[in-house]
């Protein structure tokens, strides 16, 4: 039987044009023109995604201000937002999509109007508080690059003067139901460039600016001034061969060991340790690099990152997809928020969202990067195995 090890390390199968690839502060020039010219915004590019998303929110948002995230996240969102100042309004999610919809919006939206209604006194009420209290922005992130829809959430949001924040991390290139484009509708657009994205350079990322209220509030952003650090530049650059040294090394079952010495050296770093910072700028190798992969996404479009199945039997499935090589334990959303090792920091509200902590302790995700080929016997153990969860329907 053929062992893949899919999943043990991230499949790149241009490793070697991101090891040499070189770059310039021209090649950072022309991936912020191309994002400006197809978004229609002003573009800055930062060291990461949430970096990015930061700034996004401190544009546009004052400190105390609340805004709606879905309830299936990541805490690179969660650290965003904190570094920001902004109060998170988890909202519910469909087990069909991972996304929230206007009926789960809605219900967010109500019960933090009837929180602020039960706390405030009728004096507070007759200043006008209370509608400064309720979320004044929703932030989209079209999960595991399957589309929100656009339409009813657009519209509910632009009855309430609230502003659209389009994370398109998982989802550069995918088409609304409605044919737009993903990052054609919002104030603002963010990237991460971080590992397994739509645009995947290891790290890095970028915000487009597009609203009016950028012109008035943009002058008091602090922009990210200084270079990538070498140490960053090093980590990104090389990570994509240490993955393949990691993947070659499960055939001897030494991959373990050597992870973990990549990781006590500080030679690589997981994905939700890159840690925010608003004052570095991507590499301009990972300008290079994200603007080519955006050029490739232009001709074939977006797709969904990963398929998903929501199973009774997880952990059996993925002990026997083990067995056949599918490393694919990391399956993303382990917790609502994740990963596991940050979920108590987030103080995520369960009671309030209980499709996605069901979700989360039943999903498991192949990537969709790896060939049919390659991931056909993957297949046929979870849909042989797998016990599908019918709570989902």
């Amino acid at each position: 039987m053929k062992h893949y090890f899919l999943g043990a390390a991230a499949n790149y199968k241009k490793v070697w044009r991101h090891v040499s690839a070189r770059g310039s502060e021209k090649d950072a020039s022309e991936l912020t023109s191309y994002l400006s010219e197809k978004y229609r915004g002003e573009t800055i590019l930062t060291k990461n995604g949430r970096s990015a998303l930061s700034l996004a929110l401190r544009t546009y948002f004052k400190p105390g201000d609340k805004v709606m995230v879905n309830g299936f996240t990541c805490y690179a969102v969660v650290e965003a937002l904190e570094a920001a100042g902004i109060v998170p309004v988890y909202v519910d999610i469909s087990a069909k999509d991972l996304n929230f919809d206007v009926a789960t919006l809605k219900r967010a939206y109500d019960r933090v109007a009837s929180t602020n209604a039960t706390q405030s006194s009728p004096a507070v009420k007759n200043e006008g508080n209370e509608a400064n209290a309720l979320p004044k922005g929703i932030i989209i992130q079209n999960s595991l690059g399957n589309p929100v829809d656009i339409v009813a959430i657009e519209k509910f949001a632009t009855e309430r003067k609230m502003l659209i924040i389009e994370d398109l991390a998982h989802s550069a290139g995918i088409k609304y139901p409605d044919g737009r484009e993903a990052g054609t509708v919002g104030a603002a657009v963010v990237f991460s460039f971080g590992k397994e994205k739509s645009i995947d350079t290891i790290s890095g990322g970028a915000v487009v600016l597009r609203d009016a209220i950028y012109k008035v509030n943009g002058a008091h952003v602090n922009l990210p001034q200084n270079k990538a650090r070498t140490s960053d530049n090093l980590r990104a650059r090389f990570y994509p061969l240490f993955g393949k040294i990691y993947r070659g090394l499960s055939y001897v079952r030494l991959n373990g060991a050597f992870m973990r010495m990549l990781l006590a050296m500080h030679w690589v770093e997981k994905s939700a340790d890159n840690r925010l910072d608003m004052t570095r700028k991507i590499a301009n190798f990972e300008a290079k690099l994200a603007l080519e992969q955006f050029r490739e996404l232009d001709k074939k479009g977006g797709g969904p990152l990963r398929t998903f199945y929501l199973l009774d039997n997880r952990a059996d499935v993925l002990s026997l997809l083990k067995e056949s090589g599918y490393f694919f334990d990391g399956f993303w959303y382990e917790r609502p928020v994740s990963p596991e090792r940050y979920y108590a920091r987030v103080r995520f509200p369960e009671m309030e969202c209980p499709m996605a902590v069901a979700v989360s302790q039943r999903i498991i995700n192949i990537p969709t990067y790896y060939s049919k080929s390659e991931l056909a016997q993957a297949e046929r153990i979870v849909r042989e195995q797998g016990k599908i969860w019918e709570g989902g329907k």
